[in-house]
Protein backbone atom coordinates (compact mmCIF):
# COMPACT_ATOMS: atom_id res chain seq x y z
CA UNK A 1 0.00 0.00 0.00
CA UNK A 2 2.99 2.76 1.07
CA UNK A 3 4.06 1.98 -2.54
CA UNK A 4 0.69 2.52 -4.29
CA UNK A 5 0.34 5.94 -1.82
CA UNK A 6 3.93 6.69 -3.02
CA UNK A 7 3.17 6.55 -6.49
CA UNK A 8 -0.26 8.64 -6.48
CA UNK A 9 1.71 11.40 -4.49
CA UNK A 10 4.34 11.98 -7.50
CA UNK A 11 1.36 11.37 -10.07
CA UNK A 12 -0.48 14.55 -8.18
CA UNK A 13 2.80 16.30 -7.81
CA UNK A 14 3.89 16.01 -11.54
CA UNK A 15 0.08 17.01 -12.86
CA UNK A 16 1.06 20.48 -10.45
CA UNK A 17 4.14 20.65 -12.26
CA UNK A 18 2.47 20.63 -15.52
CA UNK A 19 0.02 22.71 -14.39
CA UNK A 20 2.44 25.28 -13.44
CA UNK A 21 4.72 25.51 -16.44
CA UNK A 22 1.04 26.36 -18.63
CA UNK A 23 0.11 29.97 -19.38
CA UNK A 24 -2.74 31.25 -17.30
CA UNK A 25 -5.97 30.65 -19.18
CA UNK A 26 -9.02 33.25 -18.90
CA UNK A 27 -11.14 32.78 -16.57
CA UNK A 28 -14.67 30.84 -17.52
CA UNK A 29 -17.88 33.13 -18.04
CA UNK A 30 -20.71 32.51 -15.59
CA UNK A 31 -23.23 29.77 -16.13
CA UNK A 32 -23.23 26.31 -17.59
CA UNK A 33 -20.96 23.94 -19.07
CA UNK A 34 -21.48 20.57 -20.09
CA UNK A 35 -19.50 17.80 -22.45
CA UNK A 36 -18.97 14.55 -22.45
CA UNK A 37 -17.45 11.52 -24.21
CA UNK A 38 -18.85 7.91 -25.09
CA UNK A 39 -16.45 5.63 -26.47
CA UNK A 40 -17.09 1.25 -27.32
CA UNK A 41 -13.63 -0.62 -27.26
CA UNK A 42 -12.83 -3.70 -28.71
CA UNK A 43 -10.50 -7.01 -28.10
CA UNK A 44 -10.42 -9.69 -30.09
CA UNK A 45 -8.49 -12.79 -30.76
CA UNK A 46 -8.94 -16.00 -32.73
CA UNK A 47 -7.12 -19.01 -33.76
CA UNK A 48 -7.76 -22.40 -35.98
CA UNK A 49 -8.15 -26.01 -34.63
CA UNK A 50 -4.73 -26.37 -36.41
CA UNK A 51 -2.96 -23.50 -34.14
CA UNK A 52 -0.03 -25.41 -31.98
CA UNK A 53 1.25 -21.83 -30.12
CA UNK A 54 -1.74 -22.23 -27.65
CA UNK A 55 -4.57 -20.01 -26.82
CA UNK A 56 -7.81 -19.67 -26.59
CA UNK A 57 -10.26 -17.65 -28.98
CA UNK A 58 -12.20 -15.07 -27.09
CA UNK A 59 -13.88 -11.30 -27.81
CA UNK A 60 -14.57 -8.83 -25.55
CA UNK A 61 -16.30 -5.01 -25.35
CA UNK A 62 -16.50 -2.30 -23.26
CA UNK A 63 -18.68 0.85 -23.35
CA UNK A 64 -17.32 3.98 -21.33
CA UNK A 65 -19.41 7.08 -20.77
CA UNK A 66 -17.93 10.13 -18.91
CA UNK A 67 -20.15 13.15 -18.55
CA UNK A 68 -19.26 16.52 -16.91
CA UNK A 69 -21.85 19.42 -16.20
CA UNK A 70 -20.60 22.51 -14.13
CA UNK A 71 -22.14 25.79 -13.23
CA UNK A 72 -20.68 28.60 -12.02
CA UNK A 73 -22.36 32.39 -10.59
CA UNK A 74 -20.29 35.17 -9.39
CA UNK A 75 -18.04 33.08 -6.21
CA UNK A 76 -20.51 29.63 -6.58
CA UNK A 77 -19.29 26.30 -8.52
CA UNK A 78 -21.32 23.34 -8.86
CA UNK A 79 -19.44 20.57 -10.60
CA UNK A 80 -20.98 17.14 -11.57
CA UNK A 81 -19.86 14.47 -13.30
CA UNK A 82 -21.12 11.38 -14.64
CA UNK A 83 -18.50 7.82 -14.78
CA UNK A 84 -20.26 5.04 -16.48
CA UNK A 85 -18.45 1.83 -17.75
CA UNK A 86 -19.49 -1.80 -18.87
CA UNK A 87 -17.75 -4.47 -20.33
CA UNK A 88 -17.87 -8.11 -21.47
CA UNK A 89 -15.45 -10.65 -22.43
CA UNK A 90 -16.47 -14.25 -24.05
CA UNK A 91 -13.82 -17.28 -24.61
CA UNK A 92 -14.58 -20.04 -26.54
CA UNK A 93 -14.09 -22.64 -23.48
CA UNK A 94 -16.22 -21.09 -20.90
CA UNK A 95 -20.06 -21.68 -20.49
CA UNK A 96 -20.50 -18.02 -19.35
CA UNK A 97 -19.96 -14.24 -20.83
CA UNK A 98 -18.17 -12.68 -17.91
CA UNK A 99 -18.01 -9.15 -17.28
CA UNK A 100 -14.88 -6.72 -17.53
CA UNK A 101 -16.01 -4.12 -15.97
CA UNK A 102 -18.85 -2.50 -14.22
CA UNK A 103 -19.65 0.80 -12.99
CA UNK A 104 -21.94 3.39 -11.98
CA UNK A 105 -20.66 6.52 -10.63
CA UNK A 106 -21.99 10.39 -9.68
CA UNK A 107 -20.00 13.17 -8.41
CA UNK A 108 -21.24 16.33 -7.60
CA UNK A 109 -19.53 18.94 -5.74
CA UNK A 110 -20.70 22.94 -4.81
CA UNK A 111 -18.40 25.30 -3.26
CA UNK A 112 -17.95 28.87 -2.38
CA UNK A 113 -14.88 30.53 -2.75
CA UNK A 114 -13.29 32.67 -0.66
CA UNK A 115 -11.77 35.67 -0.92
CA UNK A 116 -10.90 35.61 -4.24
CA UNK A 117 -8.44 32.70 -4.17
CA UNK A 118 -7.98 29.10 -5.13
CA UNK A 119 -10.14 27.92 -1.72
CA UNK A 120 -13.91 27.35 -1.22
CA UNK A 121 -16.25 25.85 1.66
CA UNK A 122 -17.20 22.79 0.36
CA UNK A 123 -20.38 20.31 -0.02
CA UNK A 124 -20.02 16.60 -2.10
CA UNK A 125 -22.13 14.03 -2.38
CA UNK A 126 -20.80 10.87 -4.09
CA UNK A 127 -22.84 8.02 -5.41
CA UNK A 128 -21.50 4.53 -6.87
CA UNK A 129 -23.19 1.17 -8.15
CA UNK A 130 -23.19 -1.06 -11.01
CA UNK A 131 -25.56 -2.20 -13.02
CA UNK A 132 -25.42 -5.60 -13.52
CA UNK A 133 -25.49 -9.32 -11.25
CA UNK A 134 -21.21 -10.31 -10.62
CA UNK A 135 -20.96 -14.16 -9.99
CA UNK A 136 -18.21 -16.17 -8.63
CA UNK A 137 -17.03 -19.16 -10.72
CA UNK A 138 -16.01 -22.41 -9.99
CA UNK A 139 -15.81 -26.35 -11.58
CA UNK A 140 -18.22 -28.87 -10.27
CA UNK A 141 -17.75 -32.64 -11.10
CA UNK A 142 -20.43 -33.83 -13.55
CA UNK A 143 -20.71 -37.50 -12.23
CA UNK A 144 -22.51 -40.56 -13.79
CA UNK A 145 -26.06 -41.23 -12.37
CA UNK A 146 -25.37 -45.12 -13.36
CA UNK A 147 -22.04 -45.92 -12.32
CA UNK A 148 -21.50 -43.10 -9.97
CA UNK A 149 -18.42 -42.37 -11.61
CA UNK A 150 -16.92 -38.87 -12.05
CA UNK A 151 -17.17 -38.16 -15.85
CA UNK A 152 -16.06 -34.77 -16.11
CA UNK A 153 -16.45 -30.98 -14.75
CA UNK A 154 -19.46 -28.36 -15.03
CA UNK A 155 -18.53 -24.26 -14.96
CA UNK A 156 -21.15 -23.07 -12.26
CA UNK A 157 -21.49 -19.65 -11.38
CA UNK A 158 -22.57 -18.02 -7.88
CA UNK A 159 -24.53 -14.29 -7.88
CA UNK A 160 -22.27 -12.10 -5.10
CA UNK A 161 -23.30 -8.66 -6.01
CA UNK A 162 -26.05 -6.94 -8.24
CA UNK A 163 -27.31 -3.61 -8.92
CA UNK A 164 -27.67 -1.64 -5.46
CA UNK A 165 -25.88 -4.26 -3.67
CA UNK A 166 -23.39 -3.02 -2.50
CA UNK A 167 -24.48 0.84 -3.36
CA UNK A 168 -22.63 3.41 -1.97
CA UNK A 169 -23.13 7.17 -0.74
CA UNK A 170 -21.19 9.96 1.15
CA UNK A 171 -21.58 13.29 1.60
CA UNK A 172 -19.79 16.09 4.15
CA UNK A 173 -19.03 19.26 3.90
CA UNK A 174 -15.12 20.58 3.76
CA UNK A 175 -12.26 22.36 1.58
CA UNK A 176 -12.05 22.30 -1.91
CA UNK A 177 -8.42 23.52 -3.56
CA UNK A 178 -10.01 24.29 -7.17
CA UNK A 179 -7.32 25.61 -10.00
CA UNK A 180 -9.59 25.12 -12.79
CA UNK A 181 -12.21 22.01 -14.22
CA UNK A 182 -9.25 19.89 -14.28
CA UNK A 183 -7.38 20.28 -11.46
CA UNK A 184 -9.35 19.56 -8.08
CA UNK A 185 -8.37 18.86 -4.54
CA UNK A 186 -11.28 18.26 -1.61
CA UNK A 187 -10.95 17.40 1.37
CA UNK A 188 -13.87 16.67 4.30
CA UNK A 189 -12.85 15.61 7.52
CA UNK A 190 -17.00 14.98 8.31
CA UNK A 191 -17.97 12.63 6.00
CA UNK A 192 -21.00 10.51 6.24
CA UNK A 193 -21.09 7.47 4.27
CA UNK A 194 -23.98 5.04 4.20
CA UNK A 195 -23.52 1.12 2.71
CA UNK A 196 -26.29 -0.07 1.48
CA UNK A 197 -27.04 -4.33 0.57
CA UNK A 198 -29.92 -6.64 -0.32
CA UNK A 199 -30.21 -8.26 3.17
CA UNK A 200 -30.59 -11.92 0.73
CA UNK A 201 -26.30 -11.83 1.27
CA UNK A 202 -26.50 -11.39 4.78
CA UNK A 203 -29.03 -13.88 5.66
CA UNK A 204 -27.10 -17.02 4.30
CA UNK A 205 -27.09 -19.77 7.00
CA UNK A 206 -24.03 -19.26 9.05
CA UNK A 207 -23.35 -15.28 7.83
CA UNK A 208 -21.31 -13.61 10.38
CA UNK A 209 -21.60 -9.66 10.93
CA UNK A 210 -19.35 -8.34 8.63
CA UNK A 211 -18.84 -10.45 5.68
CA UNK A 212 -20.58 -8.81 3.57
CA UNK A 213 -19.01 -5.30 2.85
CA UNK A 214 -19.06 -5.16 6.56
CA UNK A 215 -22.63 -5.20 6.95
CA UNK A 216 -24.36 -6.88 9.94
CA UNK A 217 -25.89 -10.30 10.08
CA UNK A 218 -29.54 -9.65 8.61
CA UNK A 219 -29.09 -6.16 7.91
CA UNK A 220 -28.99 -3.86 4.85
CA UNK A 221 -27.26 -0.87 5.78
CA UNK A 222 -24.21 -0.06 7.55
CA UNK A 223 -23.28 3.57 8.61
CA UNK A 224 -20.05 4.69 8.92
CA UNK A 225 -18.68 8.51 9.61
CA UNK A 226 -15.36 9.65 9.20
CA UNK A 227 -12.91 11.86 6.69
CA UNK A 228 -12.35 11.56 2.56
CA UNK A 229 -9.89 13.02 0.50
CA UNK A 230 -11.06 13.67 -3.70
CA UNK A 231 -8.54 14.41 -5.98
CA UNK A 232 -9.37 15.17 -9.77
CA UNK A 233 -6.51 15.74 -11.95
CA UNK A 234 -6.54 15.64 -16.09
CA UNK A 235 -3.43 17.16 -18.13
CA UNK A 236 -1.85 16.65 -21.50
CA UNK A 237 1.15 13.79 -21.78
CA UNK A 238 1.56 14.85 -25.26
CA UNK A 239 -0.37 16.19 -28.61
CA UNK A 240 -4.07 14.25 -28.15
CA UNK A 241 -2.65 12.43 -25.37
CA UNK A 242 -4.68 12.95 -22.11
CA UNK A 243 -4.01 11.49 -18.59
CA UNK A 244 -7.08 11.51 -16.18
CA UNK A 245 -6.84 10.67 -12.58
CA UNK A 246 -9.57 10.07 -10.20
CA UNK A 247 -8.32 9.34 -6.40
CA UNK A 248 -10.71 8.93 -3.23
CA UNK A 249 -9.84 8.53 -0.14
CA UNK A 250 -11.75 7.29 3.15
CA UNK A 251 -10.91 6.45 6.68
CA UNK A 252 -13.90 5.94 8.86
CA UNK A 253 -13.51 7.48 12.83
CA UNK A 254 -15.92 4.47 14.00
CA UNK A 255 -14.46 1.26 13.43
CA UNK A 256 -10.43 0.60 12.24
CA UNK A 257 -9.52 4.42 11.27
CA UNK A 258 -6.05 3.24 10.27
CA UNK A 259 -7.41 0.86 6.95
CA UNK A 260 -8.07 3.82 5.10
CA UNK A 261 -10.27 2.99 1.51
CA UNK A 262 -8.65 3.93 -1.76
CA UNK A 263 -10.09 4.21 -4.89
CA UNK A 264 -8.11 5.43 -7.47
CA UNK A 265 -8.47 5.35 -11.31
CA UNK A 266 -6.11 6.60 -14.16
CA UNK A 267 -7.30 6.72 -17.38
CA UNK A 268 -5.17 7.46 -20.97
CA UNK A 269 -6.89 8.53 -24.25
CA UNK A 270 -4.75 8.51 -27.22
CA UNK A 271 -7.06 10.31 -30.01
CA UNK A 272 -6.39 8.87 -33.50
CA UNK A 273 -8.82 10.99 -34.62
CA UNK A 274 -12.17 12.23 -34.47
CA UNK A 275 -13.78 9.00 -34.49
CA UNK A 276 -10.83 6.41 -33.31
CA UNK A 277 -9.07 6.37 -30.05
CA UNK A 278 -7.23 4.30 -28.06
CA UNK A 279 -7.45 4.01 -24.14
CA UNK A 280 -6.01 2.89 -21.69
CA UNK A 281 -7.68 2.69 -18.27
CA UNK A 282 -6.32 1.14 -14.14
CA UNK A 283 -8.14 0.76 -11.70
CA UNK A 284 -6.82 -0.04 -8.30
CA UNK A 285 -9.46 -0.32 -4.89
CA UNK A 286 -8.35 -0.89 -1.02
CA UNK A 287 -11.76 -1.69 1.04
CA UNK A 288 -11.13 -4.27 3.60
CA UNK A 289 -14.98 -4.50 4.33
CA UNK A 290 -15.10 -5.87 0.79
CA UNK A 291 -11.62 -7.93 0.74
CA UNK A 292 -8.43 -7.93 2.27
CA UNK A 293 -6.67 -6.81 -0.61
CA UNK A 294 -6.06 -4.63 -3.77
CA UNK A 295 -8.53 -5.45 -6.26
CA UNK A 296 -6.89 -4.47 -9.64
CA UNK A 297 -8.17 -4.17 -13.24
CA UNK A 298 -7.06 -2.93 -16.57
CA UNK A 299 -8.74 -2.25 -19.72
CA UNK A 300 -6.80 -1.86 -22.74
CA UNK A 301 -8.32 -1.35 -26.24
CA UNK A 302 -8.79 0.50 -29.49
CA UNK A 303 -12.60 1.59 -30.32
CA UNK A 304 -14.68 4.12 -31.37
CA UNK A 305 -15.54 7.34 -29.85
CA UNK A 306 -17.90 10.26 -29.91
CA UNK A 307 -17.62 13.48 -28.30
CA UNK A 308 -21.43 14.50 -26.69
CA UNK A 309 -22.14 18.17 -27.65
CA UNK A 310 -22.51 19.85 -24.33
CA UNK A 311 -23.79 23.29 -23.12
CA UNK A 312 -21.31 26.26 -23.14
Amino acid sequence: MKKLLFSLLVLFTASQVTYAQEEEKEERPDGWKGSGTISLLFNQAAFNNEWQGGGTSNYAGNLNLTYELNYKKGDFAWDNRLLADYGLTKSKDQNFTRKTNDRLELNSIAGKQINESNWYYSFFVNFKTQFSKGYEFSDVDVVDPVSGDVIGQEEIRTETTHFLSPGYVQAGPGMLWKKDDNLVVNLAPATARLIFVDDAFTSTPGYEDGDYYGVDQGEATRFEFGASIGVYAKFNVVENVTFENILNLYSNYLEDPQNVDIDYTGKIDMKINDFLSANFIFQAIYDDNAVKGFQVREVLGVGLTYKLNGIN
